[in-house]
């Protein structure tokens, strides 16, 4: 019978005997060093001697009063603690005799300059500091033999545990690392299918018990093999299809995100499920919050007589956005077009919230520019009304004539004209800040400019949201506010009333009045606001008209295309 082992405690004890040879190490160096504190200050202290001793004689011959202040203090020093741990009980012999045999020297030393006696000090002067130098040499040796005493076990000290290191390196090659490559070759050959294997003997009970778990593993695994074979191949197939229609999502995912979202991207994406899943008919239902809706169908037209269709809605949290309906020989796979449909829902509800980011983000930026217009060029054009107002009383009447004066007035007009269009301008640029809907901002538009007049205005908007862009807004309103601006000034009219609709795949917005009729156009055929009436419809890739009307009055109709292709629903 094998007698087993602990690995664990084996490792332990090797841990515990490096431990124990570098904690002793580290406690030798801190004892070593601690004894070693203050040796610098004691050879300084036992130098400074030297120059006592000598300035000593120098005062006993010029100042002889201060004579007992330097032996004090030359007192001080060679008794001061840095020399005293020359006494101490890890000094050497010879450095504590050499301190004794200094201080036993300075008694009578001090006596002859306590009696004056100055030529027996000056004598014994030499012999004096040779003996003191003896001591600072002691000093120096002792300092040199610890330092060497701490190098040397340091260094023996690696040495031993170099020499365990080796050891337990050579030890563990043996003993651990050769049963667990054996172990690891066993593993790989049962990964490989091959479930009778050898397992190692080793000495220790830990890798012992690996190994018989491991044995046990491969016989349980070569008993299960063959029954998993088929389960395996079930769930091969299952996991193709499922992985097939991932990559569909994904492929799809892709495509809707990749660029602006538009009736083309999402048929594409139709066309895409139709095909993959071989289904006859298949189309999208796209529904607004104008009761809308906007039918998307792939290849095949959707017939007109349906008995029997699978419906999939569209929805984000409580929102319907739609519904996803197909015609398929077979009840098709729900799991697969829920999550179409959510994935739709998904794509839909991101682009519109983009959308509606973006056009919040046009129009703070107008509302900036607005702000911007009105602190600059409105103020500059105020001062320039009472600047001009100001030249024309203070021009002297010599200066005076009929081309002054008409060229004072025409400054002045040119100057109002250009403050009222600003004005205006800043009112359009305002309306829609709030509120990212053209309906709601005519209405604002109209309901300031019901303050300003007594004529009756009427709007009658027919227009899905989805079919315009929030960049269209802006020329939209100027155009419309430029065109009931003019009937509500100069056209003498009582009742103005403002349509928009969508006709023959165009929209119309027209701006009709029952006032004295298309004249007062013409007379105004060179005013500002109209060129930029055109210019505006141009951007819209559109025109803008002047008609008059069967009964009087005159018409605006401003007509261009809707947007396509991005989905604003």
């Amino acid at each position: 019978m094998i007698k087993r082992g602990s690995l664990t405690s084996t490792i332990l004890a090797l841990m515990l005997a490096f431990i124990l040879l570098s904690s002793s190490l580290a406690v030798y160096a801190i004892i070593n060093l601690s004894i070693s504190i203050g040796d610098a200050k004691a050879i300084n202290a036992s130098g400074s001697l030297r120059m006592q001793s000598y300035r000593l004689l120098l005062f006993a011959q010029q100042h002889p009063e201060e004579t007992a202040i330097k032996i004090s203090k030359f007192e001080t020093t060679l008794h001061s603690p840095a020399l005293q741990r020359s006494l101490n009980w890890y000094s050497p012999d010879q450095l504590s005799e050499q301190y004794l045999l200094v201080i036993n020297k300075w008694q009578d030393m001090r006596s002859y300059i306590v009696e004056k006696d100055l030529q027996n000090y000056e004598n014994s002067l030499k012999d004096f500091v040779d003996t003191i130098d003896k001591l600072v040499l002691e000093m120096e040796l002792f300092a040199s033999l610890k330092l060497r005493w701490l190098v040397m076990s340091q260094f023996a000290g690696l040495i031993v545990m170099l020499i365990i290191a080796a050891v337990a390196v050579s030890y563990t090659r043996k003993r651990v690392v050769k049963p667990l490559l054996s172990l690891m070759d066993s593993a790989e050959t049962i990964s490989k299918g091959n479930f009778d294997v050898e397992m190692p003997k080793t000495d220790y009970i830990e890798l012992t018990a690996l190994s018989n778990a491991l044995k046990k593993t491969a016989s349980e695994l070569s008993a299960l093999y063959q029954d998993l074979e088929g389960q395996v191949n079930e769930k091969t197939l299952a996991l193709t299809q499922a992985n097939n229609e991932l990559n569909f999502l994904y492929d799809n995912l892709v495509m809707l995100h990749q660029d602006q979202l538009d009736y083309k991207r999402l048929q594409g994406a139709l066309n895409h499920l139709k095909q993959f899943k071989q289904l006859a008919y298949l189309r999208l239902v796209i529904s607004h919050d104008d009761q809308t809706n906007d039918i998307i169908e792939a290849e095949s037209s959707w017939p007109q007589h349906v008995e029997d269709s699978f419906s999939f809605p569209l929805s984000v949290g409580d929102h319907d956005i739609g519904y996803l309906e197909l015609i398929a020989d077979q009840k098709p796979n729900s799991q697969l077009f829920h999550n179409f449909a959510m994935m739709l829902s998904r794509s839909i509800s991101i682009h519109n919230a983009t959308e509606q980011r973006q056009q919040l983000a046009l129009m703070e930026e107008r509302a900036v520019i607005a702000r911007e217009l009105h602190d600059s060029l409105g103020q500059l054009l105020s001062f320039l009304k009472i600047q001009v107002s100001l030249l024309n009383k203070s021009l002297p009447e010599g200066c005076r004539s009929t081309e002054v004066e008409k060229q004072l007035n025409e400054i002045k007009t040119g100057v109002s004209t250009a403050y009222i269009q600003l004005r205006e301008l800043l009112s359009t640029f305002r309306l829609t800040i709030k509120e990212p809907n053209l309906k709601h901002a005519m209405e604002v538009m109209l309901e300031q400019l019901r303050s300003q007049s007594k004529i009756e205005l009427r709007l009658n908007f027919e227009l899905a949201s989805h079919l315009l862009d929030v960049k269209q807004h802006i020329h939209i309103l100027q155009i419309t506010r430029e065109a009931t601006l003019n009937a509500i000034k100069h056209a003498s009219a009582t009742v103005v009333e403002i349509n928009c609709e969508l006709h023959d795949d165009m929209i119309k917005i027209s701006v009709s009045d029952d006032g004295k009729g298309i004249e007062h156009l013409k007379e105004r055929d060179q005013h500002f606001g109209i060129g930029i009436m055109h210019e505006r419809a141009n951007k819209l890739n559109g025109d803008v008209t002047f008609s008059s009307n069967i009964n009087k009055g005159t018409s605006v109709t401003l007509r261009f295309p809707p947007q396509q292709e991005p989905l604003n629903g």
